[in-house]
């Protein structure tokens, strides 16, 4: 069985809602802030976390990475709130 990479816009939906391609992507924001506090190299995790190739195209892939790293920190930030008030409601 092969290992696919997940399916992923080059940016995702931005606004100050949380979307469901937010909460389909939760673990790809955790694992981009870990990566980010780990001082790895952009192209390292763009590489893994995306399974794109920085060297093919640098340029979609820094922006793939950016955007979605991005939309990370506005989730660790303000995002997760809604989901706090959603698991209050319950």
């Amino acid at each position: 069985m092969t290992h696919s990479a997940p399916q992923f816009l080059d940016e995702p939906p931005a606004g100050q809602a949380l979307t469901p391609y937010d909460r389909e992507h939760m673990t790809l924001y955790l694992r981009l802030l870990d990566a980010a506090r780990d001082g790895a190299d952009w192209r390292e995790a763009v590489q893994i976390l995306f399974g794109l190739d920085p060297d093919l195209d640098p340029q979609r892939c820094r922006l793939v990475h950016d955007a979605h790293l991005a939309r990370a920190r506005w989730m660790s930030d303000r995002g997760y709130r809604e989901i706090v008030r959603e698991s209050q409601r319950h």
